[in-house]
This record gives C-alpha cells, sequence and structure tokens, in this order.
C-alpha cells in the first residue's frame, strides 16, 4: 500500500551520489556545452541561479557568469528555495533561458562531516552551519527526536517483550509534536498490560519486534529505545506558516521526510536532498504554466552544492555539483524530461572545454581602461 513513509524512503534512495560528483569547474562547461548541443543560442542564454544567499554559493556564481558570458540573474531565496515570481521577470532578461536550482550543503575532508565550512572572516576563523538554514530549521525535530527516544523503552520478561511509552507520548492532542505510530509498535487490539507513574506499558508486536530485532531487548532490564525508533515509528506535527516561498517554506519541504532525515548518518546532506527534490518537482510545474517562458528554449537544472570547507591557501570552496534532474523546453518540439542518470551521462559526454567564456580579469581591466562616461542628468 502507498504511504508517505514509503515514499520518502523510495525517493532518498533514488537521488544517487556515487558516481554523480563533479567538480563546479566541469560542471559549468559542460552544462552551457549541453545547453548548446539542445540548440540554445551562444550570447544570447541569460542564466538564473537559484541558490541559498550564503557567500559559499558566490563560486558557483561567478563560474555561471564566466561561461555563459553574463552575470546570472537571481531565482534564489534562503536554502535553495526558488522565488517562482521571478520568473516572468527572467524570461525578459534573454533570447533563451538557463535555470540552476541547488541546495548545499558544507563538508569538511578533516572531519569527514557534513553541514560545516570554515569562514576567514569571522574572528577566530572558526568552523559554522552550512547551509545554516537547513540546520537551523531541523534543531526543533532533532529535540522531539531526542525527547522521545529516551522516553521510549524496552522491558523482558521470559514471556513477553514490552514497549514502555511516556504517556505525553501517547497524547494525540498537542499542536506540535512527534507523533508515535503507536500502532506499528503493538497489536492492534492490544490492551494496556500495565501502567506506570508516567507511562504505559503494552506488549511488543510481533512485527515491531522483527523490525528491530529481538536483540534489542536485554532479559530482566530496561532500555531506552534509542535508535531503534526507526523511521517508520514517527512523524511530526507543527504548525507550519506557508508563507509565499518564505521564511517557513523550506521547513514545509522537508517536514514529511524529517523522520527519514534525522535517522541518515548525514542529515544535513539528506536534507539538502530532500530539498533539491521538492524543489524541482515544484518549480517544473511552475514552469508549465508561466505564460513568460512558453515557446522559449529553457533548461531547468537541479542539484546539490557540495562546499568542500577551504584551506587557508584557498578563496573559493572546492565546490561539487551532483544533479539531480533536469527539464528542457524547445522553443519548437518536444519537452522532455531528464532523470537523474541521463542527465549525468548527458553532461559528462559534453566538453569540459569552453572557447567562448570570460576572462574575467581582462573583462575588468577593459571596463577600467573605457573612456569616463559623463553622466549630464544630474
Amino acid at each position: 500500500m502507498y504511504s508517505s513513509d514509503s515514499k520518502s524512503r523510495v525517493a532518498l534512495q533514488s537521488f544517487g551520489l556515487q558516481g554523480m560528483m563533479m567538480r563546479y569547474s566541469l560542471f559549468m562547461p559542460r552544462l552551457y556545452n549541453l545547453c548548446l548541443s539542445l540548440g540554445f543560442e551562444a550570447g544570447k542564454i541569460m542564466p538564473s541561479r537559484a541558490f541559498c544567499s550564503d557567500e559559499s554559493q558566490g563560486f558557483p556564481t561567478i563560474l555561471l557568469a564566466k561561461h555563459f558570458r553574463a552575470f546570472p540573474f537571481n531565482h534564489g531565496r534562503v536554502g535553495g528555495v526558488v522565488a517562482t515570481g521571478r520568473h516572468s521577470a527572467h524570461a525578459n532578461h534573454g533570447k533563451d533561458l538557463v535555470v540552476v536550482q541547488a541546495s548545499h550543503v558544507g563538508y569538511d575532508p578533516e572531519t569527514e562531516v557534513f553541514g560545516g565550512y570554515r569562514r576567514f572572516q569571522t574572528q577566530g576563523e572558526h568552523k559554522s552551519t552550512n547551509c545554516g538554514k537547513i540546520l537551523a530549521t531541523l534543531e526543533w525535530y532533532e529535540k522531539e527526536l531526542r525527547l522521545a527516544r529516551s522516553n521510549i523503552f524496552l522491558e523482558a520478561d521470559d514471556d513477553f517483550r514490552y514497549v514502555v511509552v511516556d504517556n505525553e507520548l501517547m497524547r494525540n492532542s498537542r499542536d506540535q509534536s512527534l507523533v508515535l505510530h503507536i500502532d506499528k509498535m503493538i497489536d492492534k487490539d492490544s490492551e494496556v498490560e500495565r501502567s506506570y507513574s508516567t507511562s504505559l506499558r503494552f506488549v511488543a508486536s510481533k512485527s515491531f519486534r522483527s523490525l528491530i530485532g529481538d536483540e534489542s531487548w536485554r532479559m530482566g532490564q530496561r532500555i531506552a529505545i534509542a535508535d531503534k525508533l526507526v523511521p517508520e515509528l514517527f512523524s511530526f506535527r507543527r504548525t507550519i506558516s506557508r508563507d509565499a516561498e518564505g521564511h517557513s517554506f523550506l521547513e514545509s519541504n522537508l517536514i514529511q521526510a524529517m523522520p527519514w532525515i534525522l535517522s541518515s548518518e548525514h542529515p544535513a546532506l539528506v536534507a539538502a536532498k530532500v530539498n533539491t527534490q521538492m524543489e524541482f518537482d515544484r518549480v517544473y510545474r511552475s514552469i508549465l504554466r508561466e505564460p513568460e517562458y512558453q515557446g522559449r528554449n529553457l533548461l531547468f537544472i537541479s542539484g546539490i552544492h557540495i562546499d568542500i570547507s577551504p584551506r587557508r591557501n584557498q578563496v573559493f570552496p572546492l565546490t561539487k555539483f551532483i544533479p539531480w534532474a533536469a527539464y528542457h523546453q524547445a522553443e519548437v518540439g518536444e519537452s522532455v524530461l531528464y532523470e537523474q542518470a541521463q542527465l549525468n551521462d548527458m553532461l559528462r559526454a559534453q566538453s569540459t572545454k569552453n572557447p567562448g567564456q570570460i576572462d574575467l580579469e581582462e573583462a575588468i581591466k577593459l571596463m577600467e581602461d573605457e573612456k569616463e562616461v559623463v553622466i549630464n542628468a544630474l
């Protein structure tokens, strides 16, 4: 039977990482050459970036400008959410159109941990969160999960295996809380086997025992369920203001998959994947409905940025791109969705050379050497 649990699990499993990563310095010329192969006109392509406002996203932005010979339009909101209300304006800035959306996550190669990033501009040059918006969004959910994992217990005797649940987790009246799927832990018609001062004990069902393994119990002991409270056993209830692609939009994207995010080895990475998947699906549909995009050459590509924390001699992070999906809309003819494996193959088939790329230093010097323009209107 279809369930939100299975949807989240399968969606995350479908977003592959191995064999998909490419350095941004290779991704960008490949993307540009892919656009040319799809019939886009060189010199008439207006790129747009939908990245987080984090300074670590500057390097991908610079490379977009370098290869497409135009500073990219800004479609991005904090966290990598796309401002779809800007479609019409973007469409008026170029003949052919490219939108690159990416959520991002930091990576520390020394500790091999996702979610952090060294910022040399700070006092003490400390490491801090990256993406800070995503990690801040996870905090409330992490707290709720820690409380649940420390307030559900497993007990065992010679005849039975029990699950002991704090009374608060049994109340469904709370507006904002972790929701325990107790029906997946005890038999449907089970009665309370014993009442403690602040909790209730039930006989564990065979399906629950099979899910977490009988070795999770200790004979004659009460032990916290801890990480045996797996994603299938809980969800979250939380009031989120569904504002127009603003402050709470990222949280709305993540909440359904939150049990899988928090239970993963790398929550920050998985959250970035989820947000990218949600944004691609949403933005693809908004493109189909945008009148100004109709009858235009357009490529919408989505993925994640891994911002490798820079070493002291590096100005920018060694950003890697992992593609997720793309939508190609032809000026004349059919439009096509490209899934991850096909998109990855298409990108890797392109040349990493772009003879038409801008020499940024030369372009800046040219402007410095230009004759002064006097503004007489003031």
